[in-house]
């Protein structure tokens, strides 16, 4: 039996699993062995995919299952037997956009009856059996603990059930296998999944859970198979890697350390951090091993003033945050900062908003993810009273960002004439131009063949803008 059909039974013959949906243990495991090679019969499956780098990898899983039961990837819904929206909790409005996806499918199933439609990801784990009574085309909802058991939720929609999976089960440990089909040179690898941090503004505590590590010999033994396929970057992904923490006591540094030099792997990157938990040994780490843990670091600050971290729950003052970045530069000249900034948070004032500008001009921030505020349910900031109208934080982050651009562009010419190492991953074939990733995360675009993917090149920049880079290869 394949090591991932065998890995999903075991979650599927679990006892509380059968609790949920089967009645009998032994009819479950019959169910499965005679039902799950051909749920799919060769028929389309269109995921559309909504959110962060946790959600893409997800979608991967989800496809991965799928196709191993005989379910093949089709680039339209209307090539497709089997539609899944994994939802993304965290920009404005989601849920309308769900109902609104899901509205664009009503012709669709009308003509093809035996469409089945599905919603997972964070808004299906926020609204749980909500979905299935407000959209009525809606098949099945499963939340983010529930990917591994997708074949058993479809098998249930496919035979006329409404399927509803959405609880979390926090006695289990975080034990799964990287499921990723094609994964090119470069790919991402959970580590963590939940967050216990509880910030005011985020919904992923409630949509993701609790805080859970994976044990590090199951994240090494995941690189090194990756490694064996051809990958030669991977960025490990969790809520909060620094308060990552292995069943053997390792921390995330130690992780880090690992990987470097237990693996074969090129280079390693991480997202996101979380600057409470940003410490002088990963700073060591990351100074030790440089030619495998690469410089970019995205260290989310949300805000620039005190008071508003302090309502945010963030952990951490601006002069704290200031100190950390210190500490970054010290230890690692040449490394490169992005980070996260909410603006209009609730009783945000405009000399507040003020501190949050002039930190740009103290932190130097090569590109930034501004948003401006929007309550998510079930959080605190969603039941403060002094909200701020839409056309005042509309209006702040059109500032900020305009900042932003400025510096930004001011920041990129400092690229002009480098040489920098990029690793290639694509070749464009209208353009006959390569696009990779330098150390310092900058997307580069070069002249060359294709059989350069997988190879790192040292290219010489002509062109410098804050999002790309245009150079010259260097023989």
């Amino acid at each position: 039996m394949p090591c991932l059909l065998r890995v999903w039974l075991n979650a599927l013959t679990h006892d509380n699993c059968i609790s949920r949906s089967c009645p009998d243990r032994d009819f479950a495991i019959e169910m499965t062995m005679f039902q799950l090679t051909d749920i799919g019969r060769g028929d389309g499956v269109f995921i559309s995919t909504y959110g962060c780098q946790m959600n893409v990898n997800d979608s991967e899983r989800m496809l991965t299952l799928l196709e191993m039961m005989n379910f093949r990837s089709v680039p339209s819904p209307e090539d497709a037997s089997l539609i899944i929206i994994n939802s993304c909790s965290i920009r404005e409005k989601p849920v309308h956009k769900v109902h609104s996806e899901v509205g664009k499918y009503r012709k669709l199933k009308q003509a093809k009856p035996d469409l089945k439609i599905g919603v997972g990801g964070c808004v299906a784990q926020q609204e749980k059996q909500k979905l299935l009574k407000d959209i009525p085309l809606l098949d099945f909802v499963f939340g983010t603990d529930a990917i591994d058991q997708l074949p058993e939720i479809v098998s249930r929609a496919r035979l006329g059930e409404s399927v509803n999976s959405t609880r979390f089960d926090h006695q289990q440990p975080y034990h799964i296998e990287t499921m990723v089909r094609n994964p090119g040179v470069s790919t991402f690898v959970n580590i963590t999944k939940g967050c216990d941090n509880f910030c005011t503004f985020c919904v992923v505590p409630f949509t993701r859970g609790r805080e859970r590590s994976r044990p590090l010999s199951h994240v090494l033994d995941d690189v090194k198979k990756l490694v064996d396929r051809g990958v030669r970057e991977v960025t490990v992904l969790g809520q909060n890697v620094n308060s990552y923490e292995s069943d053997c006591g390792a921390n995330f540094a130690k992780l880090l350390k690992s990987l470097a030099v237990e693996t074969g792997i090129q280079r390693i990157r991480y997202t996101t951090s979380h600057p409470k938990d940003f410490d002088e040994e990963l700073m060591d780490v990351m100074r030790e091993h440089g030619n495998k843990v690469m410089e970019y670091i995205h260290l989310p600050v949300q805000s620039g003033n005190s008071e508003v971290l302090a309502r945010m729950n963030r952990g951490y003052s601006r002069e704290a945050y200031i100190e950390k970045v210190k500490m970054i530069f010290e230890r690692l000249p040449n490394a490169v900062l992005s980070t996260d900034i909410i603006v209009g948070f609730p009783g945000e004032t405009e000399e507040q908003f003020q501190d949050t500008m002039s930190l740009l001009d103290e932190v130097p921030y090569e590109s930034i993810y501004a948003f401006q505020y929007s309550p998510r349910p079930f959080t605190k900031a969603a039941k403060f009273e002094d909200q701020l109208a839409e056309p005042v934080k509309n209006e702040r982050l059109m500032r900020l960002l305009a900042k932003h651009r400025e510096i930004a562009f001011k920041l990129a010419e400092k690229y002009r004439g480098q040489e920098l190492d990029v690793l290639v991953e694509e070749f464009h074939e209208d353009t006959g131009r390569l696009a990779g990733r330098s150390t310092q995360n900058k997307m580069t675009h070069f002249q060359g063949p294709k059989d350069w993917v997988g190879c790192t090149k040292r290219v010489k920049i002509m062109e410098a803008f804050p999002l790309v880079l245009k150079g010259e290869v260097l023989q």
